[in-house]
């Protein structure tokens, strides 16, 4: 396949991440946005190492490193809405003003 069609895919994922990352006040909601712009990054790095040099694999390790960041990422970012929701049983971002003074 080609590679545009490997971009347009990965910049349409990303402009929906970036919809739901503006327009969403739901904590999962937003972590599910910022999941899915890794994603379109990982499909760039993919494509682009697929495009350039189809022997070595170099995109492809990068991209197992940003799946494993997201992971801990999702694990820590769920954790602390939960922990959140707990305390304040809501998950709306413009309730979230426990740093404020």
């Amino acid at each position: 396949m080609q590679l545009q069609y490997f971009l347009i895919l990965a910049a349409a994922l990303f402009c929906i991440g970036i919809y739901g990352l503006i327009n969403s006040r739901n904590a999962v909601r937003v972590l599910m946005s910022v999941e899915l712009m890794l994603n379109a990054v990982n499909l760039n790095l993919m494509a682009f190492s697929n495009y350039l040099d189809p022997i070595d694999v170099k995109g492809q390790v990068f991209t197992v490193f940003v799946i494993a960041i997201a992971a801990a990422e999702a694990a820590v970012g769920l954790a602390i809405v939960l922990a959140i929701y707990r305390n304040r049983d809501t998950v709306d971002m413009e309730q979230f003003n426990l740093l404020k003074w």
